[in-house]
């Protein structure tokens, strides 16, 4: 199928950024309206085609800029504190590239990255419901006598998929005996055409936080797909990388956004809301209490936006010199950002109607949207867990495990 051609070309770091605070401003205008009503994005969506922002990673030697995940992390930052949902939409795009980096052959790059350098956008079909574990994918892509795979399964949560020209489907290989999937069956990443037979998408998803990003089910009948369109995942895991840091890098970025997003809508609100008759002042900027609270949110969120550029650099780092110690130093440094992000979006979001007031809880101001995204976006994984890996780092100097969410 044919993608829509990216009309800008991002010829350096400073084009990506400043690019795409322009698009937040855009995008931001009429985000709590999509919200309200669920308004699809599909123009904020095709104009981020259209940006050249989707061909950011591409490697300079297939025509791109290689831009460093400090900049990609900047970018989703800046259109999360507009529209969160919009800016999850194209996470799962940036994850897929780096496989195809790793693991695709040359002649797999080289058309996936012309893919996208022409204003394609790749989306996830990974996630799965039912009782088996979550590293489990009961979807299955089978070989066939011809060469190529039949895709056959159920996902869901599927981020941004109604709006993708290729699907990305993670299955696990089946061996021929049968036997069900476990947590150990080899998986592959399976690149789907939007258009192809057996490809259904049902816009289901019913959040109540990050409602635009049309997270809902794909149905894969027997879906064919030729062997180039077969990248190997689980190989990814056998060395040092940083897929796992990158992916989670840019979930804290779309965190930090949010909380960004939050504070400064409190302060705005802050500046409308009636004075409390006790603080004897004629202003809430000058009520002791709300200065208080204004200055522990500028704190939380500053240091969230520190340590999610501390972090980048480490990615970056990391991937230009893949070593066992630089790959798990990035990965704790991310995880750390990512505990720092959730905090902050948290607090902000809820923060924010103290500060604005009573009139801030109003229906018609939608400004729960924070909060309800914040708490929907950092459900996506348990910082939990991360806290236990930047434990184990910090007192024995145990590497944290190789894998997505890490």
């Amino acid at each position: 199928m044919t993608a829509p051609a990216a009309t800008e070309v991002v010829t350096s770091a400073a084009d990506a950024v400043a690019l795409a605070h322009r698009l937040s401003v855009e995008f931001g205008a009429d985000a709590s309206a999509r919200d309200s009503e669920r308004t699809l994005p599909h123009d904020q969506v095709r104009a981020l085609k259209e940006s050249g922002l989707l061909a950011l990673t591409v490697p300079e030697e297939f025509g791109g800029v290689d831009a460093p995940f400090e900049v990609v992390s900047e970018v989703f930052r800046s259109i999360a504190e507009a529209d969160p949902s919009l800016a999850q939409i194209p996470h799962s795009h940036f994850t897929f590239l780096e496989a195809v980096r790793l693991k695709g052959t040359p002649s797999q790059q080289s058309f996936f990255y012309g893919v996208v350098r022409g204003g394609g956008l790749l989306a996830n079909a990974q996630s799965e419901r039912g009782p088996h574990p979550i590293d489990v994918d009961a979807t299955t892509l089978t070989k066939t006598e011809s060469g190529d795979y039949l895709l056959a399964g159920r996902k869901f949560y599927s981020t941004g998929a109604l709006f993708a020209d290729w699907v990305i489907v993670r299955a696990s290989v089946a061996d021929g005996s049968g036997a069900a999937p476990t947590s150990s069956t080899p998986k592959a990443l399976a690149f789907v055409p939007r258009d192809a037979p057996g490809l259904q998408i049902v816009d289901d998803w019913d959040g109540m936080g990050q409602r635009t990003t049309a997270s809902g089910t794909v149905t894969l009948d027997d879906v064919r797909v030729p062997e180039e369109h077969v990248v190997p995942f689980s190989p990814i895991f056998a060395e040092p990388t940083t897929y796992g840091a990158q992916a989670q890098l840019l979930h804290a970025a779309i965190d930090v956004g949010i909380a960004t997003g939050a504070l400064e809508e409190g302060v705005r609100n802050a500046a409308k809301a009636r004075p409390h008759f006790e603080a004897r002042v004629d202003s809430t900027a000058d009520d002791p209490t709300v200065v208080a609270l204004a200055g522990e949110l500028v704190v939380t969120v500053r240091g969230a936006q520190a340590l999610l550029a501390d972090a980048a650099r480490q990615v970056d780092a990391a991937r230009a010199n893949p070593t066992a110690d630089a790959t798990a130093d990035a990965s704790i440094a991310v995880a750390v950002a990512k505990v720092a992000a959730v905090r902050a979006s948290l607090e902000a979001s809820a923060a924010l109607f103290e500060l604005g007031g009573t009139r801030s809880a109003s229906a018609s101001g939608n400004l729960s949207r924070y909060w309800r995204d914040a708490r929907t976006h950092t459900l996506h994984d348990p910082v939990r867990w991360k806290i236990q890996h930047i434990g184990r780092h910090a007192l024995s100097g145990t590497r944290p495990p190789r894998h997505g969410q890490i």
